[in-house]
């Protein structure tokens, strides 16, 4: 256990590493703050820390970015200020910004381009070539930090995949778009719309999209949510074409360039 005294004129209070990923602010015995840090699947280390005192976010932070290799991150909600504050004075700057939105089911679903077929009985083999040749393009143009999780880089090994969750577009037989739901969740969420680089501004993100959403209110389900960064115009235009709403939006903070 690593310990780390406060200065003087602070307090009694010392910052201990009671684990590789957990850091405790004890005060006379007691806990007064806990800092932690979580390693995404995509190999990115997020902090957060819970305490009602300043003071004690700031020795926390200091201790937790001493003890951890960059580039480090946290996520926020826009409108707490105070909190957005605490991790730009522990050294955090604001990387992305991304826009939260609860999406209206439609009961019909805009036709498919000619030639172009949506199907829900998702192959593996395909889908993961389809998925491949996506984060391809991203990494060479507009970059991994405007994607979500869905399609960042997969470290340790072969990306999981699950057909099950993903609907996708058919091309005289080959995949070049899809979009991947999760179901697991109070209403679902639409984690990723993508369409290969030379399929696009045909309206397949948007059959796509209107074919789950369809199929959402057949099944009883009034709304889905989503996030879509707001750098992204073109997912922003098509969520926002089908008249949903924007709820909120979230700051992603970094120690450093990724």
């Amino acid at each position: 256990m690593n310990s780390l005294p406060f200065s003087p004129g602070v307090g009694a209070v010392t910052i201990s590493r009671v684990a590789d990923n957990q850091w405790h602010a004890i005060e006379n015995d007691l806990v007064v703050g806990r800092g932690h840090a979580s390693r995404r699947l995509d190999g990115r280390s997020f902090l957060s820390i819970d305490t009602w005192r300043d003071a004690v976010f700031d020795r926390l932070a200091a201790a937790m970015l001493a003890d951890l290799t960059g580039p480090l991150h946290t996520v926020v909600d826009e409108t707490d200020r105070d909190l957005t504050a605490n991790w730009e004075r522990a050294g955090l700057t604001i990387w992305r910004r991304e826009s939260e939105y609860v999406v209206p089911t439609r009961p019909i679903a805009p036709p498919a381009p000619s030639g172009v077929h949506i199907v829900t009985d998702v192959a593996e083999p395909p889908l993961r070539e389809l998925d491949q040749a996506i984060r391809d393009e991203v990494g060479s143009t507009v970059g991994w930090h405007t994607m979500p999780a869905e399609v960042l880089p997969w470290q340790g090994g072969t990306r999981p995949i699950d057909p099950s969750k993903y609907t996708v577009a058919v091309r005289d037989g080959r995949y070049v778009g899809f979009v991947r739901v999760a179901t697991r969740t109070r209403r679902p969420r639409i984690g990723l719309i993508a369409v290969l680089a030379a399929e696009q501004r045909r309206g397949i993100g948007r059959a796509l999209l209107g074919h789950v959403l369809d199929g959402f209110h057949r099944a009883g389900v009034e709304a889905a949510t989503a996030e879509v960064d707001e750098t992204n115009t073109a997912a922003t235009a098509l969520f926002e074409g089908i008249g949903a709403e924007r709820t909120g939006r979230t700051l992603e903070l970094i120690t450093g360039k990724a």
